[in-house]
């Protein structure tokens, strides 16, 4: 078990951590190479073992951003006070930022729209209408795109394919999400996890999590408790009449086990006039991945109804189409 939990936290280096974050990285190379530590991880539920679980938990409880030798030394000494946290908690990254590779699609799509999100969390990806963005196209010129009210304190930076950047922000008719554990941002402790699940180095990113969220504390979504394979469709029967349903999820699947994750697909796929957008790593929909040829170099893929459309950043820094686009 301990070799297969070391290659896990290699991978989640090497993939997922590097380029993104120093500490994370070498927190996780250096985990991978520690039995006495992997014998405590290994000891935690299968779900409760993930390398951002374990050291956001241990963020949480007071553990130093500092080297792995010291880090490693104090989650040893304070084990029993950080597994309560872990077993408590979820990674529940709430990331505003992803709504700049939603963007382009949900543009596409006939409004106004009901947005229904699987695994919302506090709901920050609900609200694509109410952020600013800029995008840098080809790494060279700048398009910035606002909500028609103006400019918003939320200013999200991604770069995109010339072919691919947005011209406007789609009319939101309701927004609406599920989650086993929903976030109240009202809630000083629920608002501690969500930025301590921010990686270490990213204070732009904690930035932007406390403008998004006090937009969604001052107009709430609907917000249900739940699986999301029993909840989506009660959330579906409630949409207005007249508007598009667009059912998403971004970097949630990876958290169910393979039965769960086909029952949801089968779910989504069982539901009249509704779009289905993921935005899921390499490993989690194969049937995705495999119609894929380009190298995704741990970027996650942004599909409509099954069809890949574009290898994006995992916390929605770039948008790279695939093929000819979806124009």
């Amino acid at each position: 078990m301990t070799q297969s939990l070391a290659d896990g936290y290699r991978r989640f280096a090497e993939v997922e951590a590097a380029g993104v974050s120093e500490t994370y990285t070498q927190w996780a190379l250096g985990a991978a190479e520690d039995r006495d530590l992997l014998a405590l991880i290994a000891a935690l539920p299968r779900g409760k073992r993930q390398p951002n679980l374990v050291f956001a938990a241990a963020r949480f409880c007071g553990a130093p951003n500092t080297t792995y030798d010291m880090f490693r030394d104090w989650l040893v000494e304070q084990w029993a006070e950080v597994v309560p946290v872990i077993m408590s908690r979820s990674t529940q990254t709430n990331e505003a930022a992803r709504c700049a590779v939603l963007l382009p699609v949900l543009e596409q799509l006939p409004g106004p729209l009901t947005l229904i999100e699987a695994g919302a969390a506090a709901g920050l990806v609900l609200y694509p209408d109410r952020y600013s963005y800029r995008y840098t196209v080809n790494g060279a010129r700048s398009v910035r795109i606002d909500p028609p009210e103006g400019p918003s304190s939320v200013q999200i930076p991604c770069t995109i394919d010339a072919a691919s950047v947005p011209t406007r922000i789609p009319e939101i008719a309701w927004r609406a999400g599920v989650d086993l554990n929903p976030i109240d941002l009202s809630d000083s402790d629920q608002r501690d996890w969500l930025e301590t699940l921010v990686w270490p180095e990213h204070a732009e990113r904690r930035e932007r999590l406390h403008r998004a969220a006090n937009i969604v504390a001052a107009d709430p979504p609907h917000l249900v408790a739940g699986d999301i394979v029993d909840r989506v469709p009660d959330l579906v029967a409630e949409a207005p009449p007249g508007s598009h349903i667009v059912v998403f999820h971004s970097a949630v699947l990876a958290y169910l086990d393979d039965d769960h994750r086909a029952a949801f697909v089968e779910m989504i796929r069982s539901l009249a006039d509704v779009t289905w957008l993921s935005n899921e790593g390499a490993q989690v929909l194969p049937f995705i991945t495999e119609q894929v040829d380009e190298e995704i170099r741990g970027r996650t893929i942004v599909a409509r109804d099954g069809k890949p459309l574009a290898l994006v950043g995992p916390h929605g820094q770039s948008f790279d189409r695939l093929g000819t686009g979806f124009r």
